[in-house]
């Protein structure tokens, strides 16, 4: 056993090598700075609406999106008593490499000119994005793969995470600032999948037993998390958009859905699990589904009561799924989900994808005004119409889906 351990310690060591060698290399012959010019002298090759947005660095808002990462997914996962403090470690490493490499594939995607890949701050922030929906994915396998296929993981989802996020928000014009379907949703699924493939009865109910292992330690866990999760996520939500009137909508929005939710955790919890109060991990799942269900329509005009509705909704909907759905998984699809990404990140997900989508079919030039242009610049531009539009939002649900069980599969089978 000490030397299966050894031989684990030393391959980890000979990964982490390899593949840092190679981002240098990459990144020494690829990589460089966004020249710094002003919009009209940008190359017309380059997307130059997204290196516009490193206009003052917008250091805030890279420094939110990066503490987000960090900090607040670093300590979601720190739940099982016997992988709790090793899973901390792991989450930085992934953010680590994940960061890396994020840049790397982005650039090709986005900012590819002339054999090489232009990158900015806001380059740092959709890596992060990017990095956001691997930790959900790791939350879903957590305490069943070891660091080195967590960094394998890491490697193949970064490749399709940013596929599918070109395909959707690049060529199908999805409006999607906050990540409802290319971080939660993906991540959720892609995850699920891959502990699908990786499915083993008798170890997984081990893993069950040490999840129920839950004291002192990680309600602290949950308490710095949840802190950070109200202080970081709506700028996290917003930092895509530059102009600060949608942003505001995308701020607010995520702040009454959130809070919504945690009220709703207080109504149900106790019901269902005869406490007289919610465990602070509850309260953690409960802020997290209510953020993610504003990720597409927190942009959009989903109103103040109709951004608490969503999140009082998804705040009922988190916990019975936790206390229905996730047996289900367990039992009948063999799926062991370990963090329960399903019921915080997946089912919100996709409620977020559908209020979105709704809400496209509500836009209209007079209730919108000059944010038309911003939220769906298509539309403003007569390229297409509002039906279209929601059409179009609706159908890259069942894509992003597509991409991220088929993904998941053939990493679980690597």
């Amino acid at each position: 056993m000490p030397e299966h351990a050894a031989a684990w310690r030393l391959r980890l060591s000979g990964l982490c090598f390899l593949l840092q060698i190679l981002n240098i290399l990459l990144f020494a012959a690829f990589v460089r700075y966004n020249p710094e010019s002003s919009p009209g002298q940008c190359p017309p090759q380059l997307n130059c609406s997204r290196r516009n947005q490193d206009s003052g660095f917008q250091q805030p808002r890279f420094q939110d999106v990066h503490v987000q990462a960090l900090l607040s997914f670093g300590l979601l996962v720190a739940f099982l008593g016997r992988y709790g403090p090793g899973s901390v470690a792991i989450s930085i490493l992934i953010i680590a490499f994940a960061i890396q490499w994020a840049v790397l594939i982005q650039g090709i995607f986005y900012s590819f000119l002339n054999g090489k890949i232009y990158v900015g701050a806001q380059s740092m922030v959709s890596a992060d994005f990017c990095t956001t929906a691997v930790l959900i994915s790791t939350g879903a396998v957590l305490g069943r793969v070891n660091p080195v296929q967590m960094l394998l993981l890491a490697l193949l989802e970064v490749t399709l995470c940013t596929l599918n996020e070109y395909i959707l928000l690049s060529l199908m014009g999805v409006s999607d600032s906050g990540r409802s379907l290319t971080v939660h949703t993906f991540g959720a699924y892609f995850g699920l999948m891959v502990s699908r493939v990786l499915c083993q009865p008798h170890k997984d109910q081990r893993k069950r037993e040490e999840r129920q292992d839950m004291g002192h330690q990680t309600d602290l866990f949950a308490v710095v998390g949840t802190i950070y999760l109200w202080i970081f996520w709506p700028s996290f939500t917003s930092t895509t958009t530059v102009h600060d009137s949608a942003e505001n909508w995308a701020v607010l929005n995520t702040y009454f859905s959130l809070v919504a939710s945690t009220v709703a955790t207080f109504i149900l919890s106790p019901v269902l699990y005869e406490e007289s109060t919610p465990r602070m991990v509850q309260i953690q799942d409960a802020t997290l589904a209510g953020m993610a269900v504003m990720g597409m329509a927190g942009e959009m005009l989903v109103t103040p009561f109709g951004a608490l509705i969503a999140g009082f909704l998804v705040g009922l909907i988190s916990p019975l799924g936790f206390r229905f759905l996730t047996p289900v998984l367990r039992s009948r699809l063999k799926i062991q989900d370990t963090c329960g990404v399903h019921n915080i990140h997946g089912l919100p997900g996709i409620l977020g994808a559908l209020l979105g989508a709704l809400l496209t079919l509500l836009a209209t030039a007079d209730t919108y005004g000059d944010r038309l242009e911003l939220v769906f610049p298509l539309v403003a531009q007569g390229s297409r119409t509002i039906a279209y539009q929601a059409l179009i939002q609706l159908s890259a649900l069942p894509l992003t889906l597509l991409f991220a069980t088929l993904g998941g599969c053939l990493t679980g089978e690597l």
